[in-house]
């Protein structure tokens, strides 16, 4: 074999990985004089190399030479993106450990690791309900399903809307029915109570009921049943048949609507609140008109009129009349004063409407809207028709 077949490659040029100041002065130097920017250096022409004569060459380990979001060959720490320069050599720059667990991922979700624990504050850290990656295990394997747009929460409200038209059908009063919520009220608040202030128990309840809650309920807050449970008894206990009935019809229908087109169409409206949108208001009101209509037209004639009489009895009687005081001031009579039928139960459907929205809508001191909605229905309603009675 002669020299010639196989000529000897170049001597290749290796830049020195702390160069020193004379290197750093010259044309080729390490870094440039014009621009304080790092440059990659020329790569090595190697066409002339043999592959049995070709050697693997050790990377540079000149922090200079090293790309942004590489990791580390020795399978340590991957190297920050962000660094500075300091003698003209790159520093790692170091961030607290509680920045990094709430940094958010490309798609603005919270990265998993920021939810990991357990406790009542780390829920805080989260955006209010829903965060795609809350605390409660089945929130974070079903997403979409549960959590983002609470499929199980939602199917429990409006089952509890046909519940109460099933039972008054079946001829049951508000007598045989606020005992049995107070007797169910009581056990789960203190339920409630014992999970809250014991953590094994509190993570055996999670898993068994955690698809019925929001994240913000895990650790810190008490169980959105609790407030169901008991505004629905107020209005049974203290509201009239048709009044109770409408208000637990409100609260199972229309708040189950604001919040999904909220969800769907509230980033197309203006927002009346925080978490409360114009669309979920607009729902909110249809599903009341819909809800008064359906009991009158429907459920109402459905039951003997002996089920609905005496201390059972309705307060809307199909007419409505005007206050004696601005009839007086009017100059009506009484008859002039009176709307019945179908012009009567349009107006009781709309105020139901009204009320329906505006009670979804208005924040109470911060209380839970499964206890406000109901009583501020029965009281708005309630009111309603006893002054045009």
């Amino acid at each position: 074999m002669s020299a010639s077949q196989y000529p000897i490659p170049p001597t290749p040029r290796v830049i020195s990985p702390s160069p020193t100041p004379s290197e750093r002065s010259g044309k080729d130097g390490y870094f440039s004089q014009s621009s304080g920017s790092r440059k990659s250096p020329e790569p090595i022409a190697e066409d002339g190399e043999h592959p049995e004569l070709s050697r693997a060459r050790s990377r540079s380990r000149s922090p200079g030479l090293v790309k942004k979001g590489s990791h580390r060959m020795d399978g340590m720490t991957p190297i920050p993106e962000k660094s500075t320069q300091v003698d003209g050599q790159a520093k790692p720059t170091r961030r607290k450990p509680e920045a990094l667990n709430t940094k958010k991922s490309g798609d603005g979700l919270l990265k998993p690791s920021s939810a990991g624990g357990l406790g009542r504050d780390y829920w805080r850290a989260l955006s209010r309900s829903p965060s795609p990656l809350g605390l409660i295990p089945i929130h974070r394997e079903w997403r979409t399903f549960v959590h983002k747009h609470e499929i199980p929460r939602k199917a429990l409200h409006v089952s509890i809307g046909f519940l109460t038209l099933a039972l008054y059908c079946k001829g049951f009063q508000l007598s045989d029915i606020h005992p049995v919520l107070l007797t169910l009220l009581i056990p789960i608040f203190l339920t409630d109570v014992v999970r809250l202030n014991y953590a094994p128990f509190n993570r055996i309840y999670i898993k068994a009921l955690g698809a019925l809650m929001r994240e913000s309920e895990a650790h810190d807050r008490y169980n959105g049943v609790i407030y169901y449970l008991a505004g629905v008894w107020a209005v049974m206990r203290f509201c009239s048949k048709d009044v109770a009935v409408i208000s637990v019809l409100l609260l199972s229908f229309c708040d189950t609507a604001a919040s999904t087109f909220g969800r769907l169409y509230g980033r197309y409206t203006p927002r009346i609140r925080k978490g409360k949108s114009l669309a979920g208001s607009i729902a909110a009101f249809i599903f009341g008109v819909a809800s008064a209509l359906m009991f009158y037209v429907w459920f109402g004639p459905y039951v003997p009129k002996s089920w609905n009489s005496g201390e059972n009895s309705f307060a809307f009687d199909g007419h409505l009349t005007l206050p004696l005081k601005l009839r007086q001031q009017f100059g009506l009579s009484r008859s002039q004063a009176t709307i019945d039928g179908n012009m009567a139960l349009a107006v009781v459907s709309l105020w139901s409407g009204f009320v329906a929205s505006a009670s979804e809508a208005v924040d109470l001191f911060g209380l839970d809207d499964n206890l406000t909605i109901p009583i501020l229905c029965g009281l708005g309603l309630g009111a309603f028709l006893n002054t045009f009675q």
